[in-house]
């Protein structure tokens, strides 16, 4: 099958790119390069051996995406393109509602003209709300504390409403939980332009001397040490975790199915920092620093769905997340240096 990523250069949407050759697919990313560098397809090809052609596209045009799908004969698109800072969402709500939300509706628009009906949705635990219970289930209701948020849930009730009314279409939705860590070879990883907004490159970077201190938003959660706790799951397991998801959709005839993707267990901020230093044996500074707004105590997976009806659950423990971002970042250094 060939499958367009939308977002594709991006950090989750380059290790999707690389686990979808790997199983064979055919792979084309489009991407506006607002968060990414073009320079990430050469690392995929010396990953994959394969040249993966990029299309410069913006997803709220959908001449653009038609254009894309036609060119390219795209079975599958797996969208990845959108903003998720929380805080960012906060301030800049419109922006978000823009990119994400109207920015979707074009792709299905463009999809439905050209007769592509197989889609994997990156959407967010975010969906999940404040919790109500832990570990979060699939059937754990839906709510959001924050624009970002937002943006997931009513995209995931677009796709409800799309695939209600088309029995044709075949769409995965995956909530992702805490994606962090980088690929064997240390040639992608997550590289965010300006100041990180999550934890892992925040933490990489001041490591590294790049930026002074680790701002730790909040230390008065009602968690163990007061920091927020989150499933953080390593991002090649995640990618493994979208190649289950599309080739069961492919196979199955429900029109809409819906999977966590995460570990089930859940580390707070200074359980990272702790972990972060002891693997890398480096110093991570840190300062308390007031909460942020939207951002919920504790949050963390059932991920028992995603193994019964996909046969995948995440592999890689929290010494190789920080083991993996660590390499990044040096094998990072090294490039700019250069």
């Amino acid at each position: 099958m060939k499958i367009l990523l939308t977002g594709g250069a991006g950090y989750i949407g380059s290790h999707v790119a690389a686990a979808l050759v790997s199983a064979g697919h055919e792979v084309v990313c489009f991407d506006n390069l607002s968060n990414s560098d073009a320079a990430v397809m050469d690392r995929l090809e010396a990953i994959t051996g394969t040249v993966i052609p990029l299309v410069q596209g913006d997803i709220r045009d959908g001449d653009a995406l038609r254009a894309a799908l036609n060119d390219h004969a795209a079975g599958a698109v797996i969208h990845f393109a959108g903003l998720k800072a929380v805080g960012e969402s906060v301030a800049e709500p419109m922006k978000y509602y823009d990119n994400n939300v109207r920015g979707t509706l074009t792709l299905l628009e463009a999809m439905r003209d050209c007769g592509v009906k197989t889609l994997v949705f990156s959407s967010s635990a975010t969906v999940y709300g404040e919790p109500r219970y832990l570990p979060l289930d699939e059937e754990h209701p839906t709510s959001a504390t924050n624009p970002y948020g937002r943006t997931k849930l009513m995209i995931e009730e677009m796709l409800a409403d799309v695939a209600a009314a088309d029995g044709d279409w075949r769409i995965a939705t995956l909530r992702y939980f805490n994606p962090v860590g980088a690929h064997d070879s240390g040639l992608i990883g997550e590289n965010p332009n300006g100041v990180p907004n999550n934890l892992m490159p925040f933490i990489s970077r001041v490591a590294a001397g790049r930026l002074n201190e680790l701002s730790v938003f909040g230390n008065d959660y009602d968690t163990p040490d007061g920091t927020g706790v989150r499933d953080y799951i390593h991002v090649v397991d995640l990618a493994d975790g979208h190649v289950a998801a599309l080739e069961a959709i492919t196979k199955n005839d429900q029109p809409l199915s819906t999977w966590n993707l995460g570990t089930g267990q859940g580390y707070s901020v200074l359980d990272m920092v702790e972990a972060f230093e002891r693997v890398n044996g480096v110093r991570v500074p840190y300062r308390i620093a007031p909460r942020r707004d939207g951002d919920v105590a504790s949050c963390f997976a059932s991920p028992e769905r995603a193994a019964r009806e996909l046969g995948w659950t995440a592999e890689r423990g929290l010494d190789t997340m920080c083991a993996s971002s660590w390499r990044f970042e040096r094998m990072l250094a090294t490039r700019n240096a250069d």
